[in-house]
């Protein structure tokens, strides 16, 4: 495969040649005779080795002077996380540029989050993407508005806020500087303005396979009334973002993609939200990597090859998840579920009318609502819920507390000083919220039963934790396929044992 460092000029090209799927998206190829820069797939004709650069991101292409193909349209390649392996410090500045952390703060900032120095940051970001924080900022920004204009009818204006840039005059001025003409040049249709009430719908890509089934077979029975609702493969939910209250739909379509249907009062929150999308749906995974490190282990292996496109379920909000997580603590899903939708019934606010879509009436209360609130009522043990009211007033006085931390270590420690909190709550909120490839929630009762021998000996939480160091750092994967085979898959050790868990967390 492709190193994310050092780009094979070669191989590169025979993959271009190919217009090789498995490819798209790991990199992007400069044309020296046209300025443009492609994905592996694009139709046109392909250029002379002699005439190609390669580029291990969008954003090194674009610092080289390139700008983006109108014919295959970089800003729709999927978006892979295969290489971050190299580099923990550069997925997780990532994940919080995705999110916003350079449209009000500067590169030193984001480094301070991460525990480097801005200086190391960006020789990072130069090794690995063969571009500045910055320069990332900014082509992501530059391809969400490409992607805007041409799959919508949003105006100029909110074309310019919906893609995060500050100014509209600055939008202006990055369009003619990289293609020559203003944005609205590059809108090829005319279509009368859509209500606006009416979703925005972006298309995501993912690399497949995806396994939609065991996904929704999740989210399902953990929905929550009148914030979430599933039906089919069609998610929805409430939101609250920026300050912002409104909705989200989620639902696979064909070629590789999901549609994102955004109804929100203010369009300037389109990229968290859609960087919330691709972090809870897991968009960003390549399963062949994970897949074929997992299969190193012949155990696994049969696992990984029954579920090959087998995601991470994510959370939409970290408070959120500690929430659920706490109160799903050795109770069923089904009774946890019920706890949790009385809190979002009496304590969430409700959403109005206008963002409101497919039953969804309210939002999951804020920190501020449940620091508030007494929880005594909860029918659940008076420690538990008394950690509840510890927890929501302790994100309420920092919100902070539930961010990325520069490693999963500092994570799970940052968890588990707050009210409540164990080793095995900090590791599901790490997989499930913070999105650590190698969170692993060894002493979960489910795991340690699907890890169980032919004989149904279950292992310690000792033992499994040494028998998944050979996953690492996939072992979140690894859990999700132990969580899985529980609902009928093949186990993880022969002859296979009852596919059903009744103390399965409930989280």
């Amino acid at each position: 495969m492709l190193s994310a460092v050092i780009l094979d000029p070669d191989l590169c090209h025979r993959a271009l040649l190919a217009r090789d799927v498995r490819f798209d998206g790991r990199f992007f190829t400069g044309v020296r005779t046209t300025g443009v820069y492609c994905r592996p797939v694009c139709p046109a004709r392909t250029p002379r080795r002699e005439n190609c650069r390669f580029f291990p991101s969008a954003a090194a292409a674009e610092g080289a002077g390139f700008r983006a193909c109108l014919r295959c349209r970089p800003e729709t390649a999927p978006e892979l996380g295969a290489w971050r392996g190299t580099s923990n410090t550069v997925a997780r500045a990532l994940a919080l540029i995705e999110a916003g952390a350079l449209d009000d703060g500067d590169v030193e900032a984001l480094g301070d989050r991460l525990g480097v120095g801005g200086r190391q940051l960006r020789r990072l970001f130069k090794q690995h993407l063969g571009a500045s924080p910055v320069g990332v900022a900014q082509t992501r920004r530059v391809l969400l508005a490409k992607q805007l204009i041409h799959e919508t009818d949003l105006p100029m204006t909110a074309v310019a806020l919906a893609s995060g840039f500050g100014s509209v005059r600055r939008f202006n001025e990055t369009f003619q500087q990289l293609y020559g003409r203003p944005p609205g040049a590059l809108r090829r249709r005319t279509a009368a303005p859509a209500p606006a009430t009416r979703p925005l719908t972006v298309r995501l890509r993912y690399r497949p396979p995806y396994d939609w089934e065991a996904l929704f077979d999740y989210l399902k029975p953990r929905a929550l009334p009148g914030v979430e609702r599933v039906e089919g493969d069609r998610y929805a939910r409430t939101l609250v973002v920026g300050g912002h209250a409104g909705s989200v739909t989620v639902q696979p379509v064909g070629g590789d993609q999901v549609a994102v249907g955004v109804r929100f009062p203010s369009v300037s929150v389109l990229p968290q939200v859609l960087a919330r999308v691709r972090r809870v749906f897991d968009l960003a995974a390549d399963p062949a990597v994970i897949g074929e490190h997992l299969s190193r282990d012949p155990a696994m292996a049969r696992l990984a090859a029954a579920r090959p496109g087998l995601r991470v379920p994510g959370a939409w909000d970290g408070f959120e998840a500690a929430v659920r997580t706490i109160v799903g603590q050795q109770i069923t899903v089904t009774q946890a579920v019920r706890i949790v939708s009385g809190l979002a019934e009496r304590y969430g606010e409700p959403l109005p009318e206008a963002w409101a879509a497919d039953g969804l009436s309210r939002t999951f209360p804020s920190p501020a609502a449940l620091a508030a609130a007494d929880l005594a009522h909860l029918p659940m043990p008076r420690a538990r819920s008394r950690a509840l009211e510890s927890l929501a007033a302790a994100v309420a006085a920092d919100p902070a507390v539930l961010a990325p931390a520069p490693s999963l270590e500092d994570a799970v420690r940052r968890l588990r000083a707050l009210p409540g909190v164990g080793e095995w709550t900090a590791q599901y909120v790490a997989l499930r919220e913070l999105r650590e490839p190698d969170a692993f929630p060894a002493s979960d009762v489910a795991l340690l039963r699907a890890a169980a021998d032919g004989a149904g000996v279950r292992p310690t939480p000792a033992e499994l934790l040494a028998r998944a160091e050979a996953w690492r750092p996939w072992r979140a994967y690894a859990a999700v396929h132990l969580w899985t085979s529980l609902d009928g898959g093949p186990a993880l050790n022969e002859p296979a044992h009852d596919p059903r868990s009744a103390d399965r967390a409930a989280a």
